[in-house]
């Protein structure tokens, strides 16, 4: 089976193009270590993509291990079984690596954000003791940032969303792929079976025939081998047609 046509590089290919994603968008997360609310934003979307490539690498995994219990049945060699567990090994691992930065950086993110929250009720009791004019606009202020900011979470949370929703959409279609698979080798197994059982019959068949024909060979005189000949090849013609024509 060609690679094209293997399933298996169907999906490593579908996974590797997952990953690349995951990198890029993790290159971003990191540039973004000042703007705390986009970086939090993208660390949820890195955590939910880590997970769905884990799953996908998983799933893949089961799959190799099924072939390795009869390499030949599906066309593959133990070289080949050991370069599709290295290459899933390195996946996790590039998946593991980004997963386990984003977990750091959003425990350092929310400590900093309890900090920054307790600084800001320390500034708003100082504020409000003052009762002056001045004051109460800054605050005014700072609660029309706070709702702003509110608001621009709200459409992450929705892009987000919809990121999801694709992401489910591409899992169900590697399980849909999985199943077609596996109907598939399911196939091919009941009709090989079938064809071993038409030859055992088939050979049975000969066997008896030929050894007919050398008791008949041994009984007959040169005329009668001749005319017996030419019965046994008109015989093979007909039971050539029956086997394999019909």
């Amino acid at each position: 089976m060609s690679s094209a046509q293997d399933p298996f590089y169907i999906v490593k290919e579908e996974i590797q193009d997952s990953i690349d994603k995951l990198l890029s968008t993790f290159q971003q997360w990191e540039r973004l270590s000042s703007n705390a609310g986009e970086q939090a934003s993208l660390t949820k979307e890195l955590l939910a993509n880590s997970e769905s490539i884990e799953w996908k690498v998983d799933e893949l995994d089961k799959a190799i291990s099924v072939a390795a219990r009869d390499p030949s049945l599906y066309g593959i060699d133990q070289v080949e079984l050991e370069s599709r567990r290295r290459w899933t090994s390195s996946a996790r691992t590039q998946v593991g690596d980004v997963k386990r930065s984003v977990v750091a950086g959003r425990e350092a993110i929310e400590g900093g954000a309890t900090s920054l929250h307790g600084m800001r009720r320390e500034l708003m009791r100082l504020q409000n003791s003052q009762h002056t004019a001045g004051s109460n606009q800054y605050i005014d202020d700072n609660d029309n940032f706070i709702q702003s900011e509110s608001d621009r979470q709200l459409l992450l949370i929705k892009q987000q969303d919809e990121e999801l929703d694709e992401l489910s959409a591409s899992v169900e279609r590697i399980g849909g792929v999985g199943l077609t698979i596996h109907e598939e080798l399911l196939a091919q197994e009941k009709i090989i079976d079938d064809l071993g059982n038409e030859m055992d019959s088939t050979t049975n068949r000969l066997d008896f025939v030929q050894k007919k024909v050398a008791m008949v060979m041994k009984k007959a005189s040169a005329k009668g081998q001749l005319m017996m000949i030419l019965f046994l090849i008109i015989l093979f013609i007909i039971l050539f047609v029956l086997v394999f024509l019909t």
